[in-house]
């Protein structure tokens, strides 16, 4: 299972309608578990972006859909990255010729 992070902007639609914000989130914790995954966090957050996201999903092909079809509500844009753990981390580094 590989770990993504989103960075997400509320869009102008997004934060219009902002008190539907919760019932979004509850349908990406629905897609996430439907691509075989779960949302692990979401941070409402201050500063360059709006909300991050913390997911699993078992493939890059997994969250590229995820992206996709959260980002066709048009409530936020997302910049998602692929996160490797600590432990992944020092293999990571440890395999270096």
């Amino acid at each position: 299972m590989a770990t993504y992070v989103s960075l997400c902007h509320y869009t102008a639609e997004g934060i219009k309608e902002i008190k539907q914000a919760p019932k979004r989130l509850d349908k990406a914790k629905a897609l996430a578990r439907k691509l075989g995954g779960e949302m692990k966090k979401l941070y409402l957050t201050m500063g360059s972006y709006d909300v991050v996201a913390i997911y699993d999903l078992p493939d890059d092909e997994a969250a590229a859909r995820f992206a996709l079809i959260i980002g066709r509500t048009g409530a936020v844009t997302t910049t998602t990255l692929r996160a490797f753990s600590e432990g992944d981390y020092r293999r990571i580094v440890k395999d270096l010729k």
